[in-house]
Order: C-alpha cells, then sequence, then structure tokens
C-alpha cells in the first residue's frame, strides 16, 4: 500500500511537469548505513554492491596518524572502546580517537550506533550485539572501492568527509595532506572532498588538489548569494542539509547559476519527515522538483529504484 500510494504521489509530479532529463548522483551516506553499521568495509561493500555512484565516508585521525572512517571525535557512540579500555576517556566522559593508535584503534569492535544509555539511534537497524565489524582505515576503504570496480568494471567514487581537520590540524595532525598523500597511490580513483570547513577546501586548493571540492552547509543563515558568490571561487558544488533546500528552493537555482552541484543530505528510510509520507515521495520531490544534482542516503537502493522507475538510470 505505502509502494503503491508513493507511485501516485509521483506520478502526480511527472503530471505536473516537473520530470527532467537530469542526471542524479546517489551517494552511500557513510555506506549502506541503513542497512549494516555504518562506517565499515562491510556497508562499503553493500553500498558497492547495491550500484551507487559514490560511496561517502568520515575521517579522522589517530593518534599516530593515521587516517580512520569514524564519523565522531570520539569512539563510544559506535564501538565498544568503554568495555577494551575502561580507564580511557578524557575528563569529560568521552573516549577520543585521537588518543588511541591505529593498533588500539583495530582492537575495537564497531556496533550500530548507540546513545549513552545504550538505546539503538535508529531502532530496527543490525542488532548492536551482532556482528564483528572494525574501524576501518582510509587506505583500506580505498582500497576495497578500487579492488571491486576492478572487480565489476564498475567506476564507484569516493566521497571523502574531513571531520573537524582545524582541530586535529591544531594537535600537529595534517589531515589534508594525509588525504591526498593516500590518494595519490590510487590515480585511477575518482573522489570529491568536502567538509564543513572552508579552511579545509581552501587549503586542499593551495596543496593543489585537483579533485572536485564540495561545501557542507547546516544551516539556512548559510544560504545567500553571496556565500555562494564566495563559495563559487574555490568549490565545484555546495551541499546542503534537506532543510535548506526546503526553505528556499531557489538556493538550487542559485548555485546552478554559479555552476555549483548541489548534493542534498542525509535520506532515510526510517527517519521520515512528517510531510512526506514516503521516502520516495520526498526523493521524488527534492529530484523533480528541487531539480537538485544529488542525493546522499541511508537507504541508497531505495532511491536507485525510484530513479529507474523514472527513467533516469
Amino acid at each position: 500500500m505505502r509502494r503503491a500510494l508513493a507511485f501516485t504521489l509521483i506520478v502526480g509530479l511527472l503530471a505536473g511537469g516537473l520530470a527532467t532529463a537530469q542526471e542524479v548522483t546517489v551517494t552511500a551516506h557513510r555506506g549502506a548505513s541503513g542497512y549494516l553499521p555504518e562506517l565499515t568495509l562491510e556497508s562499503y561493500a553493500m553500498a558497492h554492491a547495491q550500484g551507487v555512484d559514490y560511496i561517502e565516508i568520515d575521517l579522522v585521525m589517530t593518534l599516530d596518524g593515521v587516517l580512520i572512517t569514524l564519523h565522531d571525535l570520539t569512539l563510544q557512540g559506535t564501538t565498544n572502546v568503554a568495555e577494551v579500555f575502561p580507564d580511557r576517556q578524557r575528563e569529560d566522559g568521552a573516549w577520543y580517537a585521537a588518543d588511541f593508535t591505529l593498533e588500539e584503534i583495530k582492537q575495537l569492535r564497531v556496533h550500530e550506533r548507540v546513545r549513552d544509555d545504550g538505546s539503538m539511534v535508529w531502532p530496527g537497524r543490525f542488532p548492536s550485539d551482532l556482528g564483528n565489524f572494525r574501524v576501518p582505515t582510509f587506505v583500506e576503504f580505498i582500497e576495497l572501492v578500487h579492488g571491486l570496480n576492478t572487480s565489476t568494471g564498475r567506476d564507484v567514487g569516493l566521497y571523502v568527509e574531513l571531520k573537524h581537520p582545524n582541530l586535529h590540524r591544531e594537535h600537529g595532525l595534517l589531515m589534508e595532506e594525509t588525504v591526498l598523500d593516500d590518494l595519490s597511490a590510487y590515480p585511477d580513483v575518482k573522489a570529491i572532498l568536502q567538509s564543513f570547513w572552508i579552511e579545509a577546501l581552501e587549503r586542499f586548493r593551495e596543496l593543489g588538489a585537483d579533485y572536485p571540492l564540495a561545501f557542507l552547509l547546516w544551516s539556512p543563515e548559510q544560504a545567500t548569494e553571496e556565500a555562494l558568490d564566495e563559495w563559487a571561487a574555490l568549490a565545484d558544488g555546495v551541499n546542503p542539509a534537506k532543510g535548506i533546500v526546503e526553505a528556499n528552493p531557489e538556493f538550487v537555482s542559485w548555485a546552478h547559476d554559479r555552476e555549483l552541484f548541489v548534493h542534498v543530505w542525509t535520506f532515510r528510510e526510517d527517519v521520515l519527515p512528517d510531510s512526506y509520507r514516503s521516502l520516495e515521495q520526498e526523493l521524488a520531490t527534492f529530484i523533480l522538483q528541487y531539480h537538485v544534482d544529488g542525493v546522499i542516503i541511508d537507504h541508497p537502493d531505495v532511491a536507485l529504484r525510484l530513479l529507474s522507475g523514472l527513467g533516469l538510470r
């Protein structure tokens, strides 16, 4: 019934003349994180198998300067660090990845994201007490995607986000330089580099990076034409939170006028805004009505099926 309703709503959008021949990029957010623990090799492999264009990851650094795929600066939300290293938390009670060597990080088991009380952030996803998932390094992620591209003949790209690069730099951990060094060993791998910190994009340009760069936005107050003029001189794209586009759909055309792509985050089948009756309806609105260039999504197979049904795949 839900799928039928979604189809009816999408047909309505099409009938309204909102369909386009646009190409829409599907990016797996932290891998296929709607189905497997985020930012694990297993979630990346599943996303690749589903047919995505890009796999998005987050990067932080270890004490010994190794890039790992982790969303938070801290470890307790997605690993069993409190069990393995009970006495290594800081005064604020958190365990920070930058306080651990890679060898220590590799001793941890990754689980589905949980709150401080142990409850799952997204109930119904992969059970947090199952599996033997580990924190991958950036190089391990690159090699997995590169290897799968070789064996399947596909060309899935890397969507690389730097977390708190300025804070890392204050502690002598140089994220931008290390990202480019790690990527340099795999010249055939395509990548987009993004960050909420404009300074990171500036450093990438100063270092001669020739990958597309994207600036992440979280607040409607950031999304002005004046700001777009500034970003267009540096970046190739702007990636806003969904609410920014919903608050001002004209933002997409402003970006396009400045030859910037727009990839919107984050779509989730199990976290559906009240204004939509299905994830398909939400996606169709952004694709057919707002004309975004890409979606960043926890359940990429849903977006891929929708695009195929619309003849955009």
